[in-house]
């Protein structure tokens, strides 16, 4: 038996005896990214006792959602919890503030992710599988292939798929288990990867006023030369991912968007993987960023995100 299988056994010893206790909220990062929301939604199709719920569903995840008519929770704070849970199911976040949430007390925690980084503090009676994948809905692909492949129906199928292609940049980060975790996905043909793609990269979520926003960031792009890498940095007062994806296809090597709302400035990277393949990492660099001047930071080495208070001058800089 290998690692990866000892951890799957485990991980299904845990639910089923968390199931048997009560209620087993699976729960998402707060930025409610594709890839986060798959990973609770198809894991919560497998139990009963289970419900996929979070602090935010993102655009491109509230449509496929809705598509699906996967069922999901909105939560709030503070936190209403039901009153009997047997465990806790968090999947896709690297440390307890990245949800957002008021976390119930007593309750044994199980974390499925695949960040470098690691801020859970876990107790007895709790499990965490942490793989060096590109996607945790590679963690939850293998589970239900190896112990509930009766929920692999084709929506939890597509919903996974589009968690992998969106974490791995269309696969530009992807490592080898993340073609084996497709090539599951993509069995009995059951999914349509074409019409899938097509579902994904449509603009229905954009407004005129976002194509408007995308523009105007843009036209506020720098670059400057950082060594061997062409450093593009720009500011949005939203969809500051997308923009960052965009000026990656300027020819950047590295960009940078900043984004101040709320009294939070919020900067997102995005690095071309011949970047990474010469040891830049994002998201430890956030990390030390929010270790250094406060503030949550994380995420892949081609792209992550850093939250602080800092204004944007001084994040900026």
């Amino acid at each position: 038996m290998t690692a990866s299988e000892a951890d799957l056994d485990r991980l299904h010893a845990w639910l089923e005896a968390a199931a048997a206790r009560g209620a087993v909220p699976v729960v998402c990062g707060a930025n409610g990214d594709m890839d986060t929301v798959a990973s609770a939604v198809a894991l919560a199709s497998a139990l009963p006792q289970a419900m996929a719920c979070g602090r935010h569903l993102g655009r491109l995840a509230k449509r496929l959602v809705d598509e699906e008519h996967a069922p999901f929770r909105r939560l709030g704070r503070p936190t209403a919890w039901p009153t009997a849970i047997g465990g806790l199911v968090v999947v896709d976040a690297a440390a307890p503030n990245q949800l957002d949430l008021d976390l119930p007390e007593g309750v044994p925690v199980c974390v499925l992710d695949h960040h470098a980084t690691d801020g859970w503090d876990l107790q007895d009676g709790d499990l965490s599988l942490r793989w060096p994948v590109s996607a945790t809905t590679e963690i939850v692909t293998s589970y239900l292939a190896k112990h509930r492949p009766e929920a692999l129906t084709p929506p939890v199928r597509r919903l996974l798929m589009a968690g992998l292609i969106t974490d791995t940049g269309r696969f530009k980060h992807a490592g080898s288990s993340s073609f084996q975790s497709a090539v599951t996905l993509l069995g009995d043909d059951a999914l349509d990867y074409r019409s899938l793609v097509d579902r994904i990269e449509t603009d229905a979520d954009l407004t005129s006023s976002d194509h408007g926003a995308l523009v105007k960031g843009l036209q506020r792009a720098t670059t400057t030369d950082a060594g061997p890498w062409r450093l593009v940095t720009s500011r949005a007062g939203t969809l500051e991912g997308r923009l960052a994806s965009l000026l990656l296809g300027t020819g950047a090597d590295v960009c940078f968007v900043v984004r101040h709302r709320d009294g939070k400035t919020r900067v997102t990277g995005r690095a071309r993987a011949t970047a990474c393949r010469e040891g830049l990492h994002l998201g430890r660099l956030f990390e030390a960023l929010a270790e250094r001047h406060g503030g949550e930071g994380g995420g892949h080495d081609g792209a992550a995100g850093w939250t602080s208070s800092l204004d944007r001058v001084a994040a900026e800089t």
